[in-house]
């Protein structure tokens, strides 16, 4: 039976991993600062922990593993990354969980890691173009993410990379595209703008009034929670590292994505722009790379996605009423 352990296994893309990987049989040992909040873990053993904490990593890490799925971060929507007031943190927090793993995985040789990078590495210069973002893996440099949250995931990658370079550690990382659905966060504030505009709309009635950060026109494109785990999986089991783009083509406005939300739900609701934390203007993930390497599409329009997380957060919106 293969082993994995999967940090970060109490949040959202960590705790339907360890799903996903149960269903092929693997025995999973999770760890998180937290137990997962909305359903049990299918994982075999979870460990609560604090990843930053080099003992913890010495407790959850060992030979017996055959891979590592590295989730855990600090992170959020555009009202937690985009403030400015968490920056100390992000970089902080998520830097160290990094280079404490890895480095156990060198030192164990495990056989292999994966990691999960971010859209959010892409240079702001080439995303000032709602209609045309440029994100194509090689377009990262010269290097200008709009956020630290951005700066520290392009500074592990750079980890990762030179880890596999000098230490033979077999790595796999994908930057993920705004990843949504089911059982993440809703109203916690570090909410995406798919849940963010799910919860207020379930909880705005009919002819009502939502706000929105901006004018609504900036465009970015979301992949459902399913798409993900599936192109991830294909990642890690091909021959080829990364980085690369793990995201959907489908680019929408906010504006467009809170009008779908709205039909979805049944609903007609005015929008109010309001000033607030908005990231950059345009982004859209370029999947050429990855159809490539690995031979894969995503499988269904956002909108599909859109009605099983309007349905789950309209549940929960329904039980705290």
């Amino acid at each position: 039976m293969k082993k994995a352990l999967i940090c970060g296994a109490g949040g959202f893309i960590g705790s339907h991993m360890v799903k996903r990987l149960k269903s092929e049989g693997y025995w999973v040992r999770g760890v998180d600062l937290k137990h997962t909040e909305f359903s049990p873990t299918l994982a075999d053993e979870f460990v609560i922990g604090d990843l930053r904490e080099q003992s913890v990593c010495r407790d959850v890490v060992d030979d017996r593993l055959d891979i590592i799925y590295q989730f855990a971060a600090d992170m959020g929507g555009a009202g937690f990354v985009f403030t400015g007031e968490n920056d100390a943190d992000i970089l902080h927090n998520s830097a160290l969980i990094n280079l404490n793993i890895i480095e156990l995985a060198k030192q164990y040789k495990t056989p292999k890691i994966f990691y999960s990078s971010s859209a959010c590495i892409y240079p702001e210069y080439n995303q000032m173009d709602p209609d045309n973002p440029k994100c194509s893996e090689d377009s990262a440099y010269p290097a200008a993410p709009d956020s630290d949250y951005g700066w520290e995931k392009l500074f592990s990658e750079h980890v990762f990379l030179a880890f596999n370079r000098n230490h033979d550690v077999n790595v796999r990382i994908a930057r993920y595209h705004n990843v949504f659905g089911p059982e993440g966060s809703w109203n916690d504030g570090r909410e995406k703008a798919p849940a963010a505009f799910c919860r207020k709309i379930a909880e705005t009635p009919d002819g009502g009034e939502i706000e929105m950060w901006g004018d609504g026109k900036q465009t970015r494109s979301f992949l459902y929670i399913d798409e993900c785990i599936e192109a991830t999986r294909r990642l890690v089991d091909s021959d080829f590292t990364g980085p690369v783009n793990i995201g959907s083509e489908e680019m929408v406005t906010i504006n467009g994505l809170a009008e779908m939300i709205m039909n979805v739900a049944g609903k007609k609701l005015s929008i109010k722009h309001i000033p607030g934390p908005l990231g950059v203007r345009g982004r859209n993930s370029d999947n050429a790379f990855y159809k490539e390497k690995i031979g894969w599409v995503v499988s269904q329009p956002l909108v599909k996605g859109i009605e099983k997380t309007y349905q789950w957060i309209n549940e929960q919106v329904n039980k705290t009423c």
